[in-house]
């Protein structure tokens, strides 16, 4: 039988938070197919056409081991933490060539479904996630950004640098990072002194931030209307460094902040995003990321924010008619 009316979550196998979701929405008898692209083959297969009913075009199927689910049938997808197949047994040049046809046939497929809410549509999150992009936009809606310099020349590294004198260094993208010994690593938010800008800094550009005399941090999950601000208190200045060292607590945000913040995800046409911000001493609110697709689950156990609910209630929803 061909499951009508289901959410589609897209991730990897072992994920809490959309553990948590799938939960409230199982308790609220909503259907789910739960899927990741790297199960493509015996565990996952796709059937789409197009052409024949444009008012319902992609039409076809996903089929997992348990179900088959019509792909016009589809109210949401909930795209979370999802992985490509590397087709590690394939020599390079065709495993290449078949993560492409992957990413672009079943991701494209999954792209472009029709009457279907996106929490957050993949093309939207690509977009959001370039943090000159987010900075600008930031910006432009009047939230205070630290001054910051994206930079690979050496020399305007420095003198910048040497006006704000306090300054951090962060990645402008995560990326999976292993030394040859299998070893995981990670790059923290850092200070940074003129001194230690060398010539290396010209092989790509670097993200250099004017740091903030913080006093707490401040992560903000907004989940369509609904926005849950948690103060997070460390000491620490990348407080991901030790989880063990933070306490949290649910505020208030200023109104004008809320709907800053909800104008921020409008422009890049996002339903959800996590935002971190820092508060200065004097109770100012610095605007320092967005994540579009941040986790958030931890602060829900912190705090006992229905954040997992706010989210099945978008999903259940489907797109707005």
């Amino acid at each position: 039988m061909i499951d009508a009316g289901p959410v589609a979550v897209v991730t990897e196998v072992d994920d809490v938070t959309a553990d948590m979701v799938i939960t409230e929405l199982n308790k609220r008898g909503v259907p789910v197919v739960r899927f990741d692209p790297s199960d493509i083959g015996d565990h996952l297969s796709l059937s789409a056409r197009f052409g024949a009913s444009p008012a319902a075009s992609p039409a076809g199927h996903l089929r997992t081991p348990s179900r088959k689910t019509a792909l016009e049938g589809v109210r949401s997808v909930y795209w979370r933490r999802p992985t490509w197949p590397d087709f590690a047994h394939l020599d390079d040049a065709d495993a290449r060539f078949a993560t492409a046809q992957v990413r672009h046939g079943l991701g494209g497929t999954l792209y472009a479904l029709p009457k279907c809410r996106y929490v957050n549509h993949p093309l939207s999150n690509y977009a959001a996630e370039h943090k000159p992009m987010q900075l600008a936009v930031a910006e432009r809606l009047g939230l205070t950004v630290p001054p910051t310099l994206i930079s690979n020349d050496p020399a305007d590294v420095r003198a910048f640098i040497a006006e704000h004198q306090h300054v951090i260094y962060k990645a402008l993208r995560w990326t999976p990072y292993r030394r040859s010994d299998g070893v995981g690593l990670t790059t923290w938010t850092e200070p940074v002194t003129a001194d230690e800008v060398d010539d290396s800094v010209t092989v790509v550009p670097h993200l250099f931030q004017a740091r903030v005399d913080k006093v707490a941090d401040l992560r903000v999950v907004v989940v369509g209307p609904k926005v849950f601000a948690i103060r997070i208190d460390s000491g620490l200045l990348d407080w991901r460094a030790d989880y063990s060292a933070l306490t949290y607590r649910a505020m208030d945000l200023p109104t004008g902040m809320e709907k800053a913040l909800t104008a921020h995800l409008e422009h890049f046409g996002l339903a959800s995003g996590s935002f971190d911000l820092c508060i200065t001493r004097d109770g100012d609110l610095h605007w320092l990321e967005l994540n579009p697709n941040g986790q958030w689950g931890w602060l829900e156990s912190a705090t006992g924010l229905p954040i997992a609910a706010a989210f099945a209630d978008l999903l259940e929803q489907g797109a707005a008619l």
